[in-house]
C-alpha cells in the first residue's frame, strides 16, 4: 500500500514562502510504483471542506491549479526521490490550512477530492498577517 508522508509546514508571514514535500512509499493495490501514479495535493481550514489545490501528473508533465493558487504556487515532483513538492509563493492568510498530498492509482491528476485513493496525515501552514 501507499504511504504518504507530508513535511515542511510552519508559521510564516504574509508574502513569504514556504516549500511542502510529500515522500511516497508502496505501490498501489494494482501495483502501480510512484513514477506512474499522479499526485495532488489539497487542503483544509478550520470548519470547511477539503479542497483542491493542485495536481501533477506521474510523469510529471501536465499540471492543473486551483483558480486561488495560479501563479503563486508551483507543484513538481522527483521520481527518482520518490518525492512531491508544493512550493508556496505570495503567501496569504487564506492560504492557512492543514495540507494534504494525495496519490491516485488510475486517472490523470484531477481536482476531484474523491477521486484519489491514499492520503498522507497533513502538514499545517500558517500564515500571519
Amino acid at each position: 500500500q501507499v504511504q504518504l508522508v507530508e513535511s515542511g509546514g510552519g508559521l510564516v508571514q504574509a508574502g513569504g514562502s514556504l516549500r511542502l514535500s510529500c515522500a511516497a512509499s508502496g505501490r498501489t493495490s494494482s501495483g502501480r510504483t510512484f513514477s506512474t501514479y499522479a499526485m495532488g495535493w489539497f487542503r483544509q481550514a478550520p470548519g470547511k471542506e477539503r479542497e483542491f489545490v493542485a495536481a501533477i501528473s506521474g510523469r510529471g508533465s501536465s499540471t492543473i491549479y486551483a483558480d486561488s493558487v495560479k501563479g503563486r504556487f508551483t507543484i513538481s515532483r522527483d521520481n527518482a526521490k520518490i518525492t512531491v513538492y508544493l512550493q508556496m509563493n505570495s503567501l496569504k492568510p487564506e492560504d492557512t490550512a492543514v495540507y494534504y498530498c494525495a496519490a491516485r492509482d488510475w486517472g490523470a491528476g484531477s481536482s476531484n477530492v474523491y477521486e484519489y485513493d491514499y492520503w498522507g496525515q497533513g502538514t499545517q501552514v500558517t500564515v500571519s498577517s
